[in-house]
């Protein structure tokens, strides 16, 4: 790849739409799930696809579990999605998100989602 190409490549990374949000692993299995938040919801998605083509847990507290019920058992489910603005910075978008993330932990631990 020429420098050309590598520096295009990088410029329109930067200026990707950035998606971030709240989102939950589902284990059917047991009814357990885990919500987490991301800045980058496709990147956790992908980080996932990948824990199901090696069959590795995708975080250690969900070891048990995938051990018992298996990767077929997993799911992943994004609950809320947010779009970072263009004049905001990283800092404040993530504290969006970390906002976001307890909402929905509030919301599913009253039971109403």
């Amino acid at each position: 790849m020429d420098k050309l190409s590598k520096k295009a490549l990088k410029e329109q990374y930067k200026n990707r739409i950035l998606v971030g949000g709240v989102f939950r692993i589902l284990c059917s299995g047991n009814g357990a799930f885990w919500v987490r938040a991301a800045t980058d919801l496709q990147g956790s998605k992908n980080r996932f696809q990948f824990s199901l083509s090696m069959d590795s847990s995708p975080e250690p507290c969900m070891a048990e579990a995938w051990n018992q019920f298996g990767k077929s058992s997993f799911s992943y489910e994004v609950l809320e999605e947010l779009e970072k603005k263009e004049l905001q910075t990283e800092s404040e978008f993530t504290e969006d998100i970390n906002t976001l993330l307890e909402i929905w932990i509030d919301k599913l631990s009253e039971g109403g989602q």
